[in-house]
């Protein structure tokens, strides 16, 4: 405390008023209540999650994600969903697009939904690298260069010998090409994969989203009113469209509770989720006013999500929390997910309703809502903020510089010496006026 001015006579003052600080301790918004006595006017927000962090480490993350909010905005804390048309649009025909993998993702199936709508399914050949497929990739190249089509080549890091000659035919590739071709690869992250290439081209980061929230803005970012319509009884196809969406959402999440959340953590895939909304509208399209709830719960917990549970007790904990969501309950208001009612199927309405009420969500989902006591994200949330701080203390310099010079001041001296060398402003305005489109 003597190193920090601003704290002096805290450690005192907290020393003997314990029973108001037990206050903070044991609340379960920690990170909202104010500090005893003057405190809480002499802190700054900053200095006010240094005491937090002491008292209450699990409700750091979320003092943060406030904090971030008022200082610079809220879309700051909330990842945005994942769009293949904003890549696309920076890409060219010289210019690769590259998903890098990651366990649990699966980019294909929304990059066909993609090549449906920009109309390039039909001229669209897809490979997956291995062991002599390199010619029948390097024809597929070679003819959608001239007709203008698109070319997939999956899992580029299983065809490691063939990287060479892909480097040299992304090298080739020039402005004579048709403007329509476009090049999109797979591949998880390998030391082997062409450094050229990864240089020269668009690349996106598939990663399951973290979070109730963002998982349900993700299976509703790649449909539309269109999709949800599309079905016999739209009212009913709705509700548990939205139903099966929130189990994927829980059934991904609870894996951040650790042994408390699965015995094993499983890596469920958005093909799980397409697979049993498409079998929902089949059934739901057939001529009867029947709705099979029980086929539905062992289609999706048995057999879609099931085939990839090992573990006995997991098995039977997937039928439970799908029967929580398909079942002719859940075509009532009054049902609720949670028992908070934060959680529920809203009525059957337009996609850009549904979105809002996703977006009204909490950022920071509480146990409730997966049917678990408060307590069970202690040590989830405590792993968190010890996890943040590391990849904080990660990124800072080494050594301190020599000379007496402050890091601040190094930092400062180098973006002096760039900004120097430096153009001035284009004159934005001056040059539309000289150079009109």
């Amino acid at each position: 405390m003597e190193s920090l001015k601003a704290f002096e006579g805290f450690e005192r003052f907290f020393m003997t008023n314990i029973d108001d600080f037990k206050k903070i301790f044991d609340a379960t918004n920690a990170h909202e209540i104010e500090l005893p006595g003057d405190w809480n006017n002499k802190f700054n927000e900053f200095q006010k999650m240094i005491v937090l962090k002491a008292i209450r480490p699990d409700k750091c993350v979320a003092a943060i994600q406030n904090w971030v909010s008022v200082k610079i905005g809220q879309k700051f804390i909330e990842p945005p969903t994942f769009s293949i048309d904003k890549a696309y649009k920076d890409s060219g025909v010289t210019i690769p697009l590259i998903f890098v993998l990651s366990p649990g993702s699966d980019p294909v199936s929304a990059f066909l939904r993609y090549a449906e709508e920009m109309g390039m399914a039909k001229k669209l050949d897809s490979i997956s690298l291995g062991k002599g497929m390199g010619d029948r990739a390097r024809g597929y190249i070679e003819d959608a260069k001239v007709r203008g089509g698109w070319v997939l080549l999956q899992n580029c890091h299983l065809s490691i010998s063939w990287m060479p000659e892909m480097e040299r035919i992304v090298e080739e590739f020039d402005d004579a090409i048709h403007r329509d071709f476009r090049l999109w690869l797979t591949s998880m992250a390998s030391p082997e994969f062409p450094v050229s290439v990864l240089q020269n081209s668009v690349k996106m980061t598939v990663e399951p989203p973290s979070g109730l929230r963002s998982n349900l803005l993700l299976s509703y970012s790649s449909i539309d009113d269109k999709v949800l319509e599309d079905c016999n009884k739209p009212d009913t196809y709705k509700s548990l469209y939205f139903a099966f969406c929130f189990f994927h959402a829980i059934v991904q999440d609870r894996r951040k509770f650790g042994p408390i959340g699965w015995n094993i953590a499983y890596e469920f895939t958005t093909e799980d989720l397409n697979v049993t909304l498409r079998q929902l509208r089949i059934f739901l399209n057939k001529d009867t006013d029947k709705i099979p709830y029980k086929v539905l719960n062992i289609l999706g917990a048995g057999i879609n999500y099931g085939g990839r549970v090992t573990d006995d007790k997991d098995k039977r904990l997937t039928q439970n929390i799908l029967e929580t969501y398909i079942r002719a309950d859940t075509l009532t208001s009054e049902y609720k997910f949670s028992e908070s009612g934060k959680y529920y199927s809203p009525e059957p309405c337009t996609h850009a309703e549904y979105e809002e009420y996703i977006r009204g969500l909490p950022l920071n989902p509480s146990p409730e809502a997966f049917g678990m006591h408060e307590n069970a994200e202690i040590s989830t949330a405590m792993n968190e903020t010890f996890g943040m701080l590391e990849t904080i203390l990660s990124v800072q310099p080494r050594a301190s510089s020599g000379g007496g010079i402050s890091r601040e001041e190094t930092i400062t001296k180098a973006a002096v010496s760039v900004e120097k060398q430096l153009p001035p402003l284009y004159d934005c305005d001056e040059i539309n006026i000289q150079y009109p489109t």
